[in-house]
């Protein structure tokens, strides 16, 4: 009897990155839900100091990016022919530190927002209008379109990485990779701000809007459907301001599910 050996081991190296970047990002959901599930959603930075918001925030983009970026990095270790293992470790951590550096003015905008919901509702009000429709708006920008082109189909960032030179390649790639990412998803991690910080069931319908617009075929048609929905929330939030709990102190229910 003829073994097909080639099938099986392929399979192992394609799946074998996204399975880890999984892992990963079912780790950090554990951790989210345990941690934070049945809490109210709160505004602002949730009453945390800097270093404890940057790995609260770190852990939070980790469930909610690396679902999406799992396909990448698979891409990606295609093109890694020796200690595959430690490297993709390294490009992902540096896709994360990405992430993790853009706490710190996510930290400084939480702040600043939190104090809405300690203004006056109408103001408070205002100010998650203002969240969505900035939000909506760049969800509809070309510079959004851009970003989420080269999420969406990564080939030409491939061959810009295999020109990288020396043991820092895996470094920049997970950076640069990380950049674009960001350039794509700030907006939607914005609306955050107006749902309430941590609260589960917001992380959850962001995780599958971000999902969906890199990975689903008609995701631009979800990325232009989020940029759309989020305008109407900009004004339907004057009706309901329990839409943004996090910014009008709403009552928008538990966090936890």
């Amino acid at each position: 009897m003829v073994r097909v050996t080639g099938w099986p081991a392929t399979v192992r190296r394609r799946a074998g990155p996204a399975g880890l970047l999984l892992v990963a990002a079912c780790a950090a959901w554990v951790w989210t839900v345990t941690r934070w599930g049945g809490t109210p959603a709160m505004p602002g930075t949730m009453g945390l100091r800097l270093p404890a918001y940057l790995a609260m925030w770190t852990l939070m983009t980790a469930a909610m990016m690396l679902p999406a970026t799992a396909p990448v990095a698979a891409l990606y270790a295609r093109t890694v022919t020796a200690h595959r293992a430690p490297r993709m470790a390294v490009f992902t951590i540096a896709y994360l530190l990405v992430w993790g550096a853009a706490g710190l003015p996510a930290y400084g905008l939480s702040a600043g927002l939190g104090r809405a919901a300690a203004l006056p509702p109408a103001a408070g009000t205002a100010v998650a209008a203002a969240v969505f429709a900035i939000g909506g708006a760049y969800q509809l920008m070309p510079l959004k379109e851009r970003c989420l082109a080269k999420c969406r189909s990564p080939i030409a960032l491939m061959l810009r990485y295999a020109s990288y030179p020396g043991p820092s390649r895996d470094l920049r790639a997970g950076a640069h990779h990380g950049a674009f990412c960001l350039g794509c998803c700030w907006a939607l991690m914005l609306l955050l701000t107006a749902f309430g910080g941590m609260n589960l069931w917001a992380m959850l319908v962001l995780t599958a809007v971000i999902t969906a617009e890199k990975l689903a075929p008609a995701g631009r048609l979800v990325a232009r459907a989020a940029g759309i929905t989020s305008l109407a929330l900009s004004v339907a939030v004057f009706w309901i301001p329990a839409l943004a709990p996090g910014l009008t102190g709403g009552g928008g229910g538990p966090a936890g599910m």
